[in-house]
């Protein structure tokens, strides 16, 4: 059984969000196109996404420069429109959406739990929490318990994972590695992701490779 993981494609990660990768929002459009011609190639497929309450020092101080390796600007506040699913990838292919990074600074998919889908929307209105303004219904969108992503995937029977999304040289990176330590089948489409860095981006992708990920292209396009 293959699923396919889609890693952080939101709002802030695109053009015009808070932590914007260039590139971001042609790979959304991309990986719905990709959807639209080999979705059924995959069994399951699954979309990880930054879902930050109150994540300590993840988020630079208010009077500091974040320093883009272990502290960042704010971003994908739960149950703002910076944390929601950019609209060029199509929610619709997705079974499940998981979450991560609530209260810490969790890059891996496979740190995510899987979240309610009616309290994944933004928009809730009752009331805050934590001090970034995440929607209190928001906050809560995981449940004691709640599977993580190895979890569910096991239940659904994969032993085979394919991973594109945003950033290659940081939350696809930790995705991969965490999917090969797992004991998955794993494949990058190197198409199908964008990177804050070209230099670190293409690193990443060889660390990926010499872990053991199969480094692939998909050669499509979004028009």
């Amino acid at each position: 059984m293959r699923a396919l993981v889609i890693v952080d494609v939101q709002n802030d990660f695109c053009e015009g969000g808070s932590l914007a990768v260039e590139g971001g929002a042609d790979t959304a459009a991309r990986i719905t196109a990709f959807l639209d011609e080999r979705g059924s190639e995959f069994d399951a497929v699954a979309a990880t996404r930054d879902w930050h309450v109150d994540p300590g020092p993840h988020f630079a101080a208010e009077d500091a420069e974040p320093d883009y390796t272990e502290s960042w600007p704010v971003h994908c506040v739960a149950g703002t429109e910076g944390a929601e699913l950019h609209p060029a990838l199509d929610s619709e292919y997705l079974d499940a959406q998981f979450l991560k990074g609530r209260f810490d600074s969790s890059y891996s998919g496979f740190d995510a739990q899987l979240g309610s889908p009616d309290m994944v929307r933004s928009g809730a209105p009752e009331g805050t929490a934590g001090p970034f303004g995440a929607t209190a219904a928001a906050a809560t969108a995981v449940e004691d318990g709640a599977p993580g992503l190895d979890d569910w995937l096991r239940q659904q029977g994969v032993n085979s994972v394919a991973v594109v999304g945003i950033a290659t040289d940081h939350c696809v990176k930790a995705t991969v590695l965490d999917a090969i330590d797992a004991g998955y089948d794993t494949v990058v489409y190197t198409d199908l992701v964008a990177g804050v860095d070209a230099e670190r981006s293409d690193e990443a992708l060889q660390l990926m490779e010499e872990n053991g990920a199969v480094l692939q292209t998909w050669g499509g396009s979004a028009e």
